[in-house]
């Protein structure tokens, strides 16, 4: 299964706790700043805030909590001003990753970025050399059980572009700015969504064999996204189901 779907699923399971969900939270609120900040303070005028805004909300982030987050961003509350910096390297295994950071000290983030990459058995890239083979896209991961033919019907109707199996899920790619509406048409049609993000998607992919690789794969990634200043790490590894159970 790919690394964003399979990934996306992990977090899921294990974003259940408290903790998880408050430093996800932390991590909107961040994204509401800068993408108000940069775009303006209304979710009709700035497609990039409105899709934060609906991640948030997918999320159960409180509407006050967002309308807080809108302001500071907008210069209506004092606030942290962030940059957005995105660092490449390689997981055990030659995997490519893509650690996409907010900031609001570039040096601290770098030297914990690195530290995270060394310590884990990765290595860091120069830029350039992951990020050629990745691309944004919505994906929308099905829950099994519908015939492909439904989840098409309902898909394509909405924008999607393409429909496939993913594991036991259905895998539903679109443009980024659709994700939400296809999300939503997905669900009126009775479907169940298990998660709809924009992400990055590579080209190419790693088939990960090995127990003890996929391992660490999964161990540097969760120690890059449990860091503040990590909003999303992306990953081109391909690990099958039944290694991956074993693996978690």
């Amino acid at each position: 299964m790919s690394g964003h779907s399979k990934w996306a699923t992990i977090k899921h399971k294990k974003g259940a706790a408290d903790k998880a969900r408050g430093k996800l939270f932390a991590k909107i609120a961040r994204q509401l700043e800068v993408a108000s900040r940069e775009g303006g303070p209304d979710p009709a005028s700035n497609a990039s805030l409105r899709g934060v805004v609906q991640k948030a909300k997918a999320a159960q982030m409180t509407n006050d909590a967002i309308d807080r987050a809108i302001k500071r961003g907008a210069g209506q509350n004092d606030g942290e001003s962030y940059e957005s910096i995105v660092y490449e390297g390689y997981a055990p295994g030659g995997v490519a990753l893509m650690v996409d950071t907010l900031t609001d000290n570039r040096n601290r983030t770098g030297g914990e970025i690195r530290n995270i990459f060394s310590k884990m058995g990765g290595s860091m890239a120069e830029p350039g050399a992951v990020g050629w083979q990745f691309s944004r896209r919505g994906v929308v991961l099905v829950a099994g059980g519908p015939s492909e033919d439904d989840v098409m019907m309902a898909a394509l109707d909405a924008g999607a572009d393409d429909v496939s199996k993913d594991g036991d899920s259905w895998r539903v790619t679109c443009e980024p700015n659709l994700v939400f509406d296809v999300k939503a048409a997905l669900e009126s049609a009775g479907l169940v969504v298990s998660s709809a993000d924009s992400t990055m998607v590579s080209s190419t992919s790693i088939e990960v064999t090995d127990v003890d690789t996929a391992k660490k794969i999964l161990k540097i990634m969760e120690a890059l996204e449990d860091n503040d200043d990590v909003q999303d790490v992306y990953a081109n590894f391909d690990i099958s189901d039944d290694i991956m159970e074993t693996a978690v």
